[in-house]
């Protein structure tokens, strides 16, 4: 396994598939054996050791600021960085979002679809939109 961008621990486990999309290495850490399928985009996070993740997730760790009427949303600016965290072990679906800031606790999955607005604690289930409780593991 090559060490790319040298931001993943080398790893004969970890995986990148096709159409993986970085935002802002700067902004991005990964732990050891994580996968990443295709069409995913990280713009940042902390990301922990053996997690999983689905085609065509998104992780986002800033937005846009709307806040005046005045000035065109495009003109505002961003949010500052918020890098989500998301901790060992964590299974992310397919189509998930990811807000700014979120945890995802140790050992929680994410449900197919869902939209993370909210901290997972650890060990749960989230799914729908915006992602609720399920149940616990």
């Amino acid at each position: 396994m090559v060490h790319v961008l040298k931001i993943m621990p080398v790893s004969d486990s970890a995986r990148f598939h096709n159409n993986v999309y970085i935002s802002n290495a700067n902004n991005l850490r990964f732990g050891k054996n994580v996968e990443i399928n295709e069409n995913v985009f990280i713009q940042g996070a902390i990301i922990g050791d053996n997690v999983q993740i689905a085609p065509n997730t998104c992780i986002m760790n800033a937005s846009h600021n709307y806040d005046s009427l005045d000035i065109p949303i495009k003109y505002q600016g961003d949010t500052p960085i918020s890098n989500p965290i998301i901790e060992d072990d964590v299974w992310i679906s397919r189509n998930v979002i990811i807000l700014k800031g979120i945890r995802i606790g140790k050992g929680a999955i994410i449900g197919a679809g869902a939209v993370v607005t909210k901290d997972v604690p650890p060990y749960t289930i989230y799914g729908g939109v915006p992602a609720k409780f399920i149940k616990n593991r």
